[in-house]
């Protein structure tokens, strides 16, 4: 009798254990669109294109409304996601493509969150792309926190739909046939991540290539839907794949992507790990041009100036949607500022991971749980290295951005007030002279300057 009592005792203290560590160590899933901009999905005012799963999502969670990504380009973004480190610290400034394949590598000794939640018994996967190093190199995916990576390591490679290959950690994966959709099978590989990790804590990161350019995707049924909607001209180019309907194939791959975030809340409530699983949603920079994309047909800034590489607002602003049953209440919109570089302190806090490096992000997990007192950024920070070189700072309603910073005779100062102006209209810069040297020096305190990836060299 006793020993029964005890071994009872032991599976309920078990059973409490096991809760407790649910609620300690919960599931974080992070899904990472490619160019998508700020207004190209329903619940941020899309009106021709069906996001049904997102706009779910955003209802049974919390919008922000002025989110920020870590700057207007590809790679030095995600750097600055996974690094916590707004892009005057960052190891990655810019896109520096290397040969034959793969970009500049983050070093070994920058720590990503990643690492981090792996070091706090998190298994850790990412599937699409990549661009902070080659297979091999220091900023291998597998070297900088991840068990697992299946996709495109080279963000070149990922301007093709139907590569020739892609990489499965170590293990250059061809395609002698030609029509394998990357997409798709990148998403059947993210979901067998979740059904193989699912009695264990995971980190699920979700680079996805949709729909970054090219614009292309298979004839089905998502693309009937848009196939006769819109006016439309064919789009030829030597780089881009050739489309005869490009805002059609445009609209597809934005409901592709929607469909892939809804399959992935479908299987997190089939195997029950819904309410342990925090999931965010963001977009890795502003709405592009390339390869026949119409940003200003759709909309896709919004209200807001600029689309990818500028540093205006549509440049910089993303979605951000946070859910998760039971913890963050639902059909929230927060209109506090928040940015890439947050998400480092908030996952580890989230995890009970402690952070061993240095971020430059403030933990919105506050705001989240609706649980204490949420501490606010004095400022936001960003750099862009093309097109002569840019540098942005938000403190407050006000901005400064600084243009053609590489080129001293032609540099010129644009001013604004977010609040009154959000779409940018009204450069202020010459009426307010004090505000602008006051925002100069905080650009002076963010920047550090980079060997690898050098901004004001050329002013000295």
């Amino acid at each position: 009798m006793i020993k029964k009592l005890l071994l009872g005792s032991f599976i309920i203290m078990s059973g409490i254990s096991m809760s407790y560590g649910q609620q300690k160590k919960p599931n974080i899933v992070f899904i990472l669109a490619d160019d998508l901009g700020y207004a190209d999905i329903g619940a941020y005012g899309q009106t021709k294109i069906k996001t049904p799963h997102l706009d779910n999502l955003a209802k049974q969670g919390m919008i922000f409304t002025e989110f920020y990504t870590g700057t207007s380009v590809c790679a030095p973004s995600r750097s600055s996601l996974l690094t916590g480190q707004h892009t005057g610290h960052t190891y990655i400034r810019g896109n520096k493509e290397l040969e034959p394949e793969g970009q500049e590598p983050l070093v070994d000794s920058v720590v990503t969150f990643a690492m981090q939640l792996k070091d706090a018994g998190y298994a850790t996967g990412a599937f699409g792309k990549w661009g902070l190093g080659m297979v091999g190199t220091s900023g291998d995916p597998n070297r900088k926190g991840f068990d697992n990576f299946y996709g495109y390591n080279c963000q070149r490679q990922a301007h093709t739909y139907y590569p020739t290959h892609l990489w499965d950690n170590q293990e250059k994966v061809e395609f002698k046939d030609q029509n394998v959709y990357a997409a798709d099978l990148i998403q059947e590989k993210t979901l067998a991540f979740i059904d193989e990790n699912k009695d264990n804590p995971f980190f699920l990161f979700v680079p996805t290539v949709l729909p970054h350019a090219e614009l292309a995707g298979p004839q089905d049924s998502l693309y009937r839907i848009y196939e006769n909607q819109f006016e439309e001209t064919p789009f030829k180019h030597n780089h881009y794949a050739n489309v005869d309907k490009p805002r059609a194939m445009y609209a597809s791959m934005v409901a592709r992507l929607d469909l892939h975030v809804g399959q992935i809340i479908e299987k997190l409530n089939e195997l029950g790990l819904a309410e342990n699983t925090i999931v965010m949603f963001a977009s890795d920079n502003g709405a592009h041009k390339e390869g026949g994309a119409d940003p200003d047909f759709f909309n896709s800034s919004g209200q807001f100036k600029g689309i990818k590489r500028s540093l205006y607002e549509g440049g910089l602003r993303t979605p951000f949607i946070a859910y998760w049953p039971n913890q963050i209440k639902a059909n929230q919109v927060i209109e506090q500022p928040a940015a890439f570089w947050d998400i480092m302190p908030t996952v580890l806090e989230l995890a009970d991971a402690p952070n061993e490096a240095y971020t430059d992000g403030v933990s919105i997990v506050p705001t989240l749980l609706g649980k204490g007192k949420q501490k606010k950024q004095d400022y936001f920070y960003w750099e862009f290295h093309e097109e002569g070189g840019r540098q942005a700072v938000r403190q407050g309603d006000w901005k400064l951005i600084i243009q053609k910073v590489k080129n001293p005779n032609e540099t010129y100062f644009e001013l604004f007030n977010i609040k009154k102006d959000p779409s940018e209209k009204h450069n202020l810069a010459s009426k307010n002279p004090k505000k602008v040297n006051q925002l100069k020096e905080l650009i002076k305190k963010a920047h550090k300057e980079s060997e690898i990836f050098p901004l004001l060299s050329n002013n000295k």
